[in-house]
């Protein structure tokens, strides 16, 4: 499983350009990054929090990630290419898993 991603501050700026530029009925897609996987991003959230990471079963998928199981058994990889020449987006956030590297999951702890 793969999941597109884009840092908060390019999907905000997105956002704007939309506003200002976007086509009526027009769809944008706020992705830098094509395909990060499931695994990986369960990875760097077990570094950073120090808890363990396992794969789960497919026959598992449902009781362990109960309401959210569809989405997250998706494959959701999308470009970015037509949203970047419509209407002249760069994203320059960091990538997601340098982004869930650079965390403070301490905070997490408290709240």
């Amino acid at each position: 499983m793969r999941w597109s991603a884009a840092h908060i501050g390019d999907v905000a700026k997105l956002y704007v350009l939309a506003l200002e530029k976007g086509e009526p009925g027009a769809r944008y897609h706020a992705s830098v990054e094509e395909g990060v996987t499931a695994r990986a991003i369960a990875e760097a959230i077990g570094k950073g929090t120090g808890l363990p990471v396992r794969s789960v079963a497919a026959d598992e998928v449902e009781r362990y990630f109960g309401w959210m199981a569809p989405f997250a058994a998706l494959d959701m990889t999308a470009s970015n290419a037509w949203t970047r020449a419509r209407l002249g987006w760069e994203p320059a956030g960091p990538d997601l898993l340098a982004d869930l590297a650079a965390m403070d999951y301490s905070a997490l702890a408290h709240a």
